[in-house]
């Protein structure tokens, strides 16, 4: 079983009916090349390349720009239309005024399983207080949340946001609350391994952004930059599989991550078993609330 935890829906057909809005969409994530695409090609692509489900990934940018990469609603119709496959997060804009009132809905309502937040894009640091109510919340029903960590290709999206060591303090004031910080938090490797190793409710993903090639950058971050054994001592349980999906796409990062040559468990881990604890489908697996 594949599970790829970082997908942004935002060319599925079923929600790309308003052209403006796309246009939208395109302009915000900064791709323009690609076009509205059915459920069903997803879901091939999908089997293609063996990845057994997606979480798709909202933006709410209501204050920032005046709408949504991808609403709530959105993704809880597309989640409708593969239930099997697809695992729909929420998101919601810190600024605006009804923001716990906004997942509140998302997580009681529309059963939405998770939070995404992206402090470049929505411009705030996740250590500010007015994120707390979001976090409690995420708590109250037991929901990870999937930060952006690093850089993001996105326009008008400052990396100083992103930086990893602003994420800290949330992990110590929230020891149960379990947070993706995607894309390995780059260019910042070490702060990002840092966390991994310090704090048990931490995770990240492989949806690097690539310069070169996957595989090329792969061996850079996995064998060079970190030590070539320290995923499979240190780290085996604390990365998912992520792709980034559409920027980057699992049929290139899939054969990359297999050519780093991890032992099977550990491959096995990263593919699906960490993701299920991240996501909460095991929850027996928290050893850090024993």
């Amino acid at each position: 079983m594949i599970i790829d935890v970082h997908t942004h829906p935002i060319f599925h057909k079923a929600i790309c009916e308003d052209k403006e809005t796309l246009a939208y969409r395109k302009r915000e994530f900064g791709i323009f090349k690609q076009s509205p695409t059915p459920v069903e090609s997803v879901l091939q692509e999908m089997d293609y390349n063996g990845v057994t489900r997606s979480v798709l990934l909202p933006l709410d940018l209501t204050t920032r720009s005046g709408g949504w990469i991808v609403t709530n609603e959105e993704v809880r119709t597309l989640v409708d239309l593969a239930p099997d496959r697809l695992i729909g997060f929420a998101s919601v804009d810190p600024y605006r005024e009804d923001a716990a009132e906004t997942l509140e809905y998302a997580f009681a309502h529309l059963k939405l399983s998770g939070l995404k937040l992206h402090p470049s894009k929505q411009k705030f640091y996740p250590d500010d207080d007015r994120l707390k109510p979001l976090y409690e919340i995420c708590v109250k029903y037991d929901k990870p949340i999937m930060f952006h960590a690093g850089m993001s290709w996105e326009p008008d999206a400052p990396a100083v946001y992103s930086h990893p060591l602003r994420f800290e303090e949330v992990a110590i004031a929230y020891p149960e609350l379990r947070m993706c910080l995607a894309h390995f938090g780059w260019p910042w490797i070490q702060e990002t391994v840092m966390l991994l190793l310090k704090y048990p409710n931490v995770f990240t993903d492989t949806s690097l952004l690539h310069m070169d090639n996957a595989l090329d950058f792969y061996t850079q971050i996995f064998k060079v930059n970190m030590g070539p054994l320290w995923i499979e001592r240190n780290l085996r349980d604390k990365v998912m599989f992520g792709t980034n999906t559409p920027r980057f796409k699992a049929k290139r990062l899939l054969p990359a991550l297999e050519a780093m040559a991890f032992r099977p468990k550990t491959l096995q881990k990263i593919l699906s078993s960490n993701a299920e604890v991240f996501l909460g489908e095991r929850r027996n697996e928290r050893p850090w609330l024993n």
